[in-house]
């Protein structure tokens, strides 16, 4: 009788670590069978992923090293939206362009004014004022820009930002008039330290290494490491011409299937599980495109041509130009009823296997006038390309 309860035990004991075994085993291997996950699970997982805060700052060589063998890519990603994602207000070509800004708010005038070592940030009120140096300016200004300034250790989002479709100073998204007989809090809001951590994660390269936050050491803007991983051992080891270990020792995000894809992108720009774990509702969720491209029927259970950089080459400038996507439509789509040939697996809408998309009845140019909606979050002064590719009726709600 003992022997046959310690037979069971051990039983018991095999299958819980056979169960752990495979848990762990599937979370490893989760990014490569294609499952959604959140951003915060991803960068647990082992390799690199985007906003991972682990490798050290050794383990970076800077973007002057990649253009060593990528002379090319690297000089149009230097003129990308996220290649300036953050940058000292000292080198802010806008700040830069203004000798002064000012805008009025409740009791409070706020100024922000060009010096020789970047720009002073001022609030007052009719008896009081004090004067903050700004530290970091966040975005181009091509939607929005706004700025960030250090006191006592901590980091604050200024009140107000800039608009260019004002080409002047407003509320910051998200605030709202300061109030009355509090001049410390008009300047701008406390960032909590997790808050502080990611928003240069995504906006900087290397901003936090060995586990630590260090805005001393970081690289300004999303440049080739943010999303390749860091390169020091890959250029080292290209150097030696030793290809083979240099081209294991970086990451060619081309080479995720779909799924990993549009989630590696989602580290930055929310995936459908970041949304979901953070329940950002209602319009302000248009800005988090992964989360909005696999809502829509075309996603189904994830297709190469129907990924982020599908559309968008990350080494060049955002093409605002409508018409060029439509290659990228009819990638998938048929361009009308009867312009593809018949096959067996063909409906009457002309879809076959390898273009499983009905025709548009309507037209075949500027498809994503049609299909990809604009809305304005308010108080953003901007529009913003809706994601969820689907027939857009006129006058509907904002889908959730």
């Amino acid at each position: 009788m003992t022997v046959g309860k310690r037979s069971l035990f051990a039983v018991i004991f095999r299958l819980s670590v056979c169960l752990a075994l495979w848990s762990a085993c599937a979370s490893q291997t989760s990014r490569m069978t294609g499952v959604p996950l959140a951003t915060q699970d991803r960068v647990r997982s082992p390799g690199w992923w985007p906003t991972k805060g682990t490798p050290a700052r050794t383990e970076f060589s800077g973007p002057s090293a990649c253009r060593e063998c990528h002379s090319a890519k690297a000089a149009t990603q230097a003129k990308t939206p996220m290649a300036h994602a953050a940058a000292p207000t000292l080198e802010t070509e806008l700040l830069r362009r203004y000798a002064s800004l000012t805008f009025s708010s409740g009791p409070y005038k706020f100024e922000i004014a060009r010096t020789p070592d970047g720009s002073a940030y001022s609030v007052g009120d009719r008896t009081n004022s004090i004067s903050l140096s700004l530290a970091w300016a966040f975005g181009t200004g091509e939607v929005g820009q706004t700025y960030v300034f250090q006191q006592d250790g901590n980091f604050y989002e200024s009140r107000v930002s800039f608009y260019p479709s004002l080409q002047a100073l407003d509320l910051t998204l998200g605030h709202h008039t300061p109030e009355a007989s509090d001049l410390a809090g008009a300047a701008g809001r406390l960032m909590p330290q997790a808050e502080t951590r990611l928003c240069f994660g995504c906006h900087t390269t290397a901003s936090s290494t060995s586990g630590r936050f260090d805005v001393a050491s970081l690289i300004p803007g999303v440049t080739c490491e943010a999303c390749h991983g860091p390169g020091a051992t890959h250029v080292a080891a290209m150097r030696r011409k030793q290809v083979r270990i240099g081209l294991q020792a970086i990451l060619n995000p081309a080479s995720l299937n779909p799924v990993d894809s549009v989630d590696f992108c989602g580290a930055c720009h929310r995936t459908v599980w970041d949304v979901a774990l953070t329940n950002t509702v209602g319009v302000a969720n248009v800005r988090f495109q992964p989360y909005r491209l696999e809502k829509g029927r075309c996603w189904g259970r994830g297709d190469a041509r129907l990924t982020c950089i599908a559309c968008h080459d990350p080494h060049q400038p955002l093409v605002r130009d409508p018409a060029a996507y439509d290659s990228r439509c009819l990638s998938c789509h048929v361009a009308s009823a009867g312009s593809e040939t018949q096959s067996s697996s063909s409906s009457s809408s002309g879809a076959t296997n390898d273009h499983p998309g009905k025709a548009c009845p309507v037209g075949t140019n500027k498809c994503v006038t049609c299909h990809m909606a604009k809305y304005e979050i308010p108080g953003s002064h901007a529009q913003f390309t809706d994601h969820w590719i689907r027939v857009v009726k006129a006058n509907a709600p904002y889908p959730d």
